[in-house]
């Protein structure tokens, strides 16, 4: 597979990329930074699960986020993250269904990275790397699950159909995280911040 060169549209069940033999030079790096982002560079190629590697990131991201600046920015921080990988996914979407060929590519993951940071933003304990664990199973749980109207939403023309079955699914994992940690916060390392803020 070649990760920096010109790539021609695959299909989704694709194991290989073949060299495009014309493509301007603007157009290729479109495809090579769309690629990047839109595969977590690279991690959705990773056999099994593609979206399960591809939310690493997310995590990544959160991280850097909690450990690096002052709690105050947590909240507006991840909330930019999540706008920000939000537009990214919906305003990448069709060429995503263009270049594997197929709607909603299995292999094209930032709704994963979306889904995971919506969970965070409305769900944190109070160790980080406990919220990680917790929030990245739960909402992997409700994504590969998908509860109602989670499909229907995926009916939805473009990046829109791509990105709101997550979100949606998230909000499921963010209200099953806060009830348990309010009801268990032994296990949760105290109780989630949206019960401690008020």
């Amino acid at each position: 597979m070649t990760l920096f060169a010109g790539t021609e549209p695959e299909s989704d069940g694709a194991a290989t990329e073949r060299p495009k033999t014309a493509l301007s030079s603007g157009k290729a790096l479109q495809d090579r930074i769309y690629w990047l982002l839109g595969t977590s560079f690279g991690l959705s190629y990773l056999p099994v699960a593609p979206g399960t590697w591809g939310a690493l990131p997310g995590v990544l991201l959160f991280l850097l986020i909690v450990e690096g600046t002052p709690p105050d920015w947590h909240l507006w921080l991840i909330g930019l993250a999540t706008v920000l990988v939000s537009w990214f996914t919906v305003a990448a979407g069709p060429w995503a269904e263009r270049y594997w060929q197929t709607k909603d590519p299995r292999k094209y993951v930032p709704d994963e990275v979306a889904g995971f940071l919506v969970t965070v933003l409305l769900f944190r304990a109070p160790d980080p790397w406990l919220t990680c664990i917790w929030a990245f199973v739960v909402t992997r749980f409700f994504d590969i699950l998908k509860p109602p109207p989670a499909r229907r939403l995926e009916t939805i023309p473009g990046g829109w159909g791509i990105l709101l079955d997550d979100v949606l699914t998230s909000l499921y994992a963010a209200l099953t995280l806060n009830i348990l940690a309010v009801s268990f916060p032994q296990f949760f390392g105290g109780l989630p911040f949206l019960v401690t803020a008020w």
